[in-house]
């Protein structure tokens, strides 16, 4: 039987799931798992600014790729990849976040040694993620095989981020190269029951409806959801975060659900349904606009990763892919009527007024093209999306439920990195920017095109609607000259634009869809303190954008 180094057994079994790049930040503890990348003909290591915005890399190639990897020495650099982490777990993003200790010499002997306490604790990190992970683990002599698929195969199930500490020593210690890696299934028996209870539900019911949200992608079932939707001919609608899961030019779309306050016949349709089918859905106060929903997914029919509810009965270690393609072979057709959700139409000409978003909404959807993706950071700016008429496999990600300003910037970047042939979008306000801007030297320094617009609204206007005092001062934030920024950042060719006026809006898109094919496209976009997207405007207006 053939040995190999844990490192090294560790990378292999990851790039067998598709992690082909890993980021993080090299440190002395992590080294000997950094080389086991480098050494590795088919990975690459992809070195980021802090452990912060490697962690929401991780996260962004993670949800176009299926998996990512981030890697950080123990407790300096895994802490500060916590909030990151913290915002996969909330999301189910399954990264798994590979971290470099000292020796086992060292943690034997409680040796103080740097990165740690006065009176060293070793395990003050794995305990600190624990909250935060699906599994976690500590290599020693005697688990680190184990331990190893362990973790992986709770990864794949689950579809969360795990957490492995190997000492440096560990590292190098060799062990079989056989894998055991366990797959995940359903049981059968459970499976069969959860589908004939469904189909009964499903064909005895007069009006039901689809509900889809972003655990589809996540559990990899984009094929299977819609086929679904196609061979049963039942009416479908989407949540915020799910937006892009199904072809929106699909005869069966009925619109995103938006509540009560726009597209009205698809509140109607879905909270007057007597089968809601829920798949995938996260019933979160900003994914259902405030909770603006009636229906409750376990009194009808809720399918989930690896447990589907129908009627309150719970059929656990049923894989949302194996009963989705079975319900595809068994419920009746339908040739119900689908009533479509009018799109927002503007007719508005090219003018000089100041830049404003109901003129952003008419010119960028026609901007949008096939298969783009566009990636919006929390503020105002992730209620932009939600209105657009999406092209074919065109995708929006967001972080709608951890809602972590200045997420969007490096997991952009590491999209890019997954799949480097789309062309993707960045919405970010200015404020979430500051945060993670480092991540735009990264984009220059692997060569990517991305089209960035920052919007320049002179501080935090999200913040600024929440508060009791739009006025007050903490919401102000410091001037940068961002453009000014990114050409410090590398002498690479890049297209930069100021736009004040809504024709400057209109002429940068034109440009910046032919500079995109060369060059990174960084724009500003300057509006008024108070301008708000419609939705905003809607929530504000019915007082339902306030702390809660």
């Amino acid at each position: 039987m053939s040995k190999i180094k844990v490192s090294d057994y560790l990378i292999q079994e990851l790039y067998k799931l598709g992690i082909k790049d890993f980021f993080g930040l090299p440190g002395d503890y992590c080294f000997n798992i950094v080389d086991s990348v480098q050494n590795n003909p088919n990975t690459k290591w992809i070195g980021c600014t802090n452990e912060l915005n490697a962690g929401c890399a991780a996260d962004g190639y993670a949800r176009l790729n299926g998996y990512g990897a981030l890697i950080t020495t123990y407790n300096v650099g895994e802490l500060s990849a916590m909030n990151p982490i913290g915002g996969c777990y909330s999301e189910n993003v399954p990264v798994i976040h590979i971290v470099g200790a000292p020796k086992t010499k060292y943690i034997k002997s409680n040796a103080v040694m740097h990165h740690n306490f006065c009176e060293p604790d070793y395990y003050a990190g794995i305990r600190a993620f624990e909250n935060y992970t699906e599994a976690s683990a500590f290599l020693d002599e005697q688990n680190a095989k184990n331990e190893i698929e362990r973790v992986i195969s709770i990864m794949m199930r689950t579809k969360k981020p795990v957490y492995i500490a190997i000492p440096a020593d560990i590292c190098d210690m060799e062990i079989d190269n056989e894998p055991d890696i366990q797959l995940p299934v359903s049981d059968e028996k459970t499976l069969n029951e959860a589908v004939e209870h469904a189909v009964r539900l499903i064909d005895n019911s007069a009006v039901p409806v689809i509900i889809g949200d972003f655990l589809v992608e996540r559990f990899i079932c984009k094929k299977e959801f819609n086929e679904f939707v196609n061979t049963c001919g039942i009416p479908v609608t989407t949540f915020i975060m799910g937006k892009g899961i199904i072809d929106e030019n699909s005869k069966y779309f009925t619109g995103s659900y938006l509540g009560s306050m726009e597209n009205t016949d698809v509140y109607f349709q879905v909270n007057n349904s007597d089968c809601p089918i829920c798949v995938g859905t996260v019933f979160g106060d900003f994914n259902t606009l405030k909770y603006d929903i009636r229906v409750n997914p376990k009194d009808h029919i809720e399918i989930l990763g690896t447990v589907t509810t129908i009627e309150n009965t719970v059929y656990e270690n049923v894989l949302m892919k194996d009963i989705l393609t079975k319900l595809s072979l068994r419920v009746q057709k339908r040739n119900m009527k689908v009533i479509k959700a009018v799109p927002q139409v503007c007719n508005i000409e090219d003018n000089d007024n100041p830049l404003d978003f109901e003129f952003m909404f008419q010119r960028f959807q026609e901007f949008l093209k096939e298969d783009d993706c566009i990636f919006s950071d929390t503020g105002i700016l992730n209620f932009f999306p939600p209105m657009l008429n999406f092209p074919r496999n065109a995708r929006w990600y967001n972080q709608l439920l951890w809602a972590s300003i200045g997420w969007a910037t490096p997991a952009l970047f590491g999209a890019m990195v997954a799949k480097p042939s789309r062309r993707m979008i960045l919405l970010t306000g200015e404020g979430a920017h500051q945060l993670t801007i480092q991540s735009v030297s990264n984009m220059f320094y692997y060569n990517l095109k991305p089209i960035i617009f920052v919007l320049n609204n002179s501080g935090y206007t999200i913040e600024r609607i929440l508060s009791k005092d739009p006025k007050d001062a903490y919401n102000n934030i410091i001037p940068w000259a961002y453009t000014d920024i990114i050409k410090a950042f590398c002498k690479k060719d890049v297209f930069t634009a100021k736009v004040y006026t809504n024709q400057e809006f209109a002429d940068v898109l034109e440009i910046a869809a032919e500079e995109q094919k060369s060059k990174l496209c960084y724009i500003e976009l300057f509006t008024e303190e108070m301008e708000l997207p419609y939705l905003v405007k809607k929530l504000y207006r019915r007082n339902e954008i306030k702390p809660e």
